[in-house]
């Protein structure tokens, strides 16, 4: 047969091809390096997981994406077979190459997200930040190095040129003219076969594999299956016209004794675990300042956050109640006064003016709206803060130290009558830029991360010392209850998580929590715990005199006797994360269908290393209801509807 009969493909055996050999060439030059690129990162992940998951194990965490990435191939085998020309054909390959774009992206962007957060990306993330890009834009660009900004141009230039450029390369070297997508029919049987095919691939890469590895369910499955299933999550009740938050109840603060009306600091130190610190770790110099004032101050021993971020710590130290249990409730606290009458709000009923400093940007998910729905009369973030001088101390704060002028001016203005003045630091908050001009730094640990986070948590140190002497020179100081706490930890792969959205573990929610009065505690006082946020609010009503009339505040004020079997309760941040619960020294975890539920004795595994879950199933059991009982009851407060 002649070369040009051979080149218009008109064989009998052409007429049974699926496609064209320049199809074939077309497609796999794309669908194959995707397919080894997403293997090799998903290799990556798992080879760098703690325990040696052996050849069947990885092959199981493996599975989904091979699984997917055959059915994905296959599918498009199917589509190219049945569009053969004209619009049909090109819309088709322009899917073909917007669709191969997107899953390299977020296979790309789940395996960042993974390496720097120790957690897998969902679909709630990345509506999250199509919300609210301004805030969650500047995490993700804190984590584009050259490296990742040089593989995302090439997997761009090569999706849109690498196909068309394969193909004539690979052609004119085999010699092939004028084939095109000539073959002669469409074999119907083999496309109904190709299509089951994709279908039960597509099918059995849903199901996790992993087996006894240890690793949690959405890690074992696809990067892009995995969003793809957790869609559906976000589009069933998570719009803002569905939310519709309980009406408030009324609360007063009434007087229970007599006495000057006293000013109240509260000081949230970001990102900051107890660990951290030297009054929760005399092994670690970090904060000297602050150790001397706990031995003249209430240290709390054992104090929880409720939920691992900024916002929603905010709301439950700020309202008394439990705040939103997820970014979609930090969208409530934008939108919606929170269902209680919080502190500001209270306060303002005695005559007291109200003002919140913050060293971060106001951009940052809708704080100013946030904080006016919290009840603050005034808000001043650092956009209105002179920072010349100040350096980054992440990609959307600056030095605490730019807060002290915008203090000072407001407190000679407003400091003959009583006030609530709250300040949020930014120091520790990811990425850890630690400053080191104005005070210098320490090697504190050979871990260049943990050192630089420790260092950040050093310069907080300076910050209170600061802000301290400045309540002394403008003798505000012996009139003022402070009011020391940590919004959330700060994980650094203890369990294999990192920062702080889902840090369920001691590392992210156990927290500082100091109160200073200059008039009580002279020789120090210290409570074991646990409490949490939640009893801040009653404290201070307490510490100033007063008592809460109505509401349903469920805290306790620290001064007086606190229950010593009740449970409190912690949620991550991300939907249908995790929750957790502490009674006594017993802390239960549950994650969902990802992972098996957790039981620790704190007493004697403070690290939290050995489960007894397996060995206590009617306790954990009992547990799980609770904690599902109380999501169900925050979420119905706030109007939300939970994510299963």
């Amino acid at each position: 047969m002649s070369q040009a009969q051979d080149n218009v493909e008109t064989r009998p055996e052409a007429s049974r091809s699926l496609l064209s050999r320049r199809d074939w060439v077309y497609l796999l030059s794309l669908l194959v390096p995707f397919f080894l690129y997403d293997l090799v990162l998903k290799g990556v992940l798992v080879f760098s997981r703690p325990e040696d998951p052996g050849f069947w194990g990885a092959l199981g965490l493996m599975r989904s994406d091979l699984l997917f990435n055959l059915g994905y191939t296959l599918l498009w085998i199917g589509l190219f077979a049945v569009a053969r020309r004209g619009a049909s054909r090109w819309t088709v390959v322009g899917l073909f190459h917007l669709s191969a774009l997107l899953v390299a992206l977020i296979t790309t962007s789940a395996y960042q997200y993974f390496k720097v957060t120790g957690s897998t990306l969902d679909s709630d993330y990345i509506y999250l930040w199509l919300y609210s890009p301004e805030g969650t834009g500047g995490a993700i660009a804190s984590e584009l190095t050259t490296g990742i900004l040089v593989v995302l141009a090439a997997i761009l230039v090569y999706t849109i040129f690498g196909p068309w450029l394969a193909t004539r390369l690979f052609c004119r070297w085999r010699g092939w003219q004028g084939i095109g997508a000539r073959t002669a029919g469409v074999s119907w049987l083999r496309v109904v076969g190709v299509g089951l095919a994709v279908y039960a691939l597509f099918s059995f890469s849903l199901l996790p594999g992993g087996g006894s590895t240890g690793a949690s369910k959405s890690f074992s499955r696809d990067a892009f299956v995995n969003v793809i299933m957790t869609a559906g999550e976000v589009a069933e009740g998570q719009s803002l016209p569905d939310i519709s938050p309980q009406p408030t109840p009324e609360a007063s603060l009434e007087p229970a004794r007599s006495g000057e009306k006293r000013n109240v600091v509260m000081i949230f130190l970001e990102s900051t675990r107890a660990g951290a610190t030297t009054p929760y770790n005399n092994d670690l110099k970090t904060m000297p300042f602050l150790d001397q004032l706990a031995d003249k101050s209430l240290l709390v021993d054992k104090a929880y956050t409720v939920v691992p971020h900024t916002h929603n710590a905010l709301a439950a130290t700020n309202c008394g109640i439990a705040p939103p249990l997820d970014p979609w409730g930090t969208k409530v606290l934008a939108y919606y006064e929170p269902p209680s009458t919080c502190l500001p709000e209270l306060l303002s009923q005695q005559g007291y003016n109200s003002a919140y400093f913050m060293s971060q940007e106001s951009t940052y998910e809708k704080s100013p709206q946030i904080l006016e729905n919290l009840g603050y009369e005034e808000f001043h973030s650092v956009d209105t803060m002179d920072t010349e001088g100040f350096e980054k101390t992440n990609y959307f704060g600056y030095e605490d130290d730019v807060m002290l002028e915008p203090s000072k001016d407001w407190l000679e203005e407003n400091g003959d009558e009583p006030f609530l003045a709250t300040y949020l630091t930014s120091a520790p908050h990811h990425d850890y830029l630690a400053p080191e001009k104005r005070y210098g730094s320490k090697q504190f640990t050979d871990n260049e991360l943990v050192n630089r986070y420790l260092n950040s948590v050093r310069y907080l140190d300076f910050f209170l010392k600061n802000l301290f002497d400045q309540y002394k020179e403008l003798g505000l100081y012996e009139d003022t209850v402070f009011v020391i706490v940590g919004d959330h930890g700060e994980a650094f792969g203890e369990h294999g998580r990192y920062q702080h959205d889902n840090a369920i573990y001691e590392e992210g929610l156990r927290i500082p929590l100091i109160i200073h009065d200059p008039q009580r505690f002279e020789e120090g006082a210290r409570l074991r715990g646990p409490v949490n946020q939640l009893d801040i609010l009653p404290t201070v009503a307490d510490l100033l005199g007063y008592e809460v009339e109505g509401g349903d505040y469920p805290g306790y004020s620290l001064l007086g006797p606190i229950p010593t079997e009740r449970t409190l309760m912690a949620s991550c941040w991300n939907p249908a994360g995790c929750l957790a619960s502490i009674k006594g020294t017993e802390k239960y975890i549950y994650h969902f269908n990802d992972k098996p539920e957790e039981l620790f004795d704190l007493s004697k595994d403070p690290a939290e290393t050995t489960n007894l879950a397996a060995k206590n199933p009617e306790e954990v059991q009992k547990r799980r209801q609770e904690v599902l009982e109380w999501r169900s009851e925050v979420h119905s407060k706030y109007g939300t509807q939970p994510a299963e």
